[in-house]
């Protein structure tokens, strides 16, 4: 039986279920097809994750708005400015200005210090550790996601945290002689960037496997 590249989707699915991220398939997500981010997630994750601070839904969309908003056409500073605000986060300008203002992460990073391991390292401990509760965010990966900008373009697979695309994977087996690694790095990074720059605003990351 041939290891083709459904065969490696499926395979990579399955490895990162096991590691905590649901799998969809692309027509199960309800968008616009010219739309990238999963709104309703990132709307969720925000309205639960500053619920105490009364975060209004007005003012999620309107983070969320403004990430749409920022210029497809000039992608190296878009994604500079999305990365910046992932890694740091933003503060935002409450719409009652007699509430205090919010600093806003897009990921929930409090539950990583116990995702790091680091078996081969010795740890020396100052104090008492205090546990870590398990993050907030949404995680999804999305396979076979229609996403239409000049052209209509189906990554292989999309990693979604907080209905952010942040990972696009291209699977490539290594059976296909005729099909390269290079084949795969020119279809991310100039046709899908080319036909679908929206997509590539919030990309850290452009993953390629060939199966070895």
């Amino acid at each position: 039986m041939k290891f083709n590249e459904e065969k490696l989707e499926n395979a990579f699915i399955e490895l990162l279920q096991q590691q905590g991220y649901p799998h969809f398939k692309g027509d199960s997500i309800q968008r616009d097809v010219d739309e990238v981010l999963i709104e309703e997630d990132l709307r969720n994750y925000l309205l639960s994750r500053y619920k105490e601070q009364n975060l209004t839904t007005t003012e999620a969309q309107s983070i969320i708005l403004q990430l749409k908003t920022l210029p497809a056409s000039d992608l190296y500073e878009t994604n500079k400015t999305i990365m910046r605000r992932i890694a740091d986060g933003f503060i935002l300008k409450r719409e009652d200005p007699n509430q205090k203002d919010i600093h806003i992460q897009l990921l929930d990073y409090s539950g990583l210090e116990s995702q790091l391991v680091a078996n081969d390292l010795d740890t020396v401990v100052a104090e008492e550790a205090i546990p870590l509760s398990e993050d907030q965010n949404i995680y999804r990966f999305v396979n076979q996601l229609e996403i239409t900008g000049t052209q209509k373009r189906i990554p292989d697979g999309i990693l979604y945290i907080n209905g952010l695309p942040l990972v696009v994977f291209e699977f490539k087996s290594a059976i296909r002689e005729e099909v390269t690694i290079h084949n795969a790095y020119e279809q991310l990074t100039v046709r899908y960037r080319r036909d679908i720059p929206e997509l590539f605003k919030y990309n850290a990351f452009c993953i390629i496997s060939d199966g070895v």
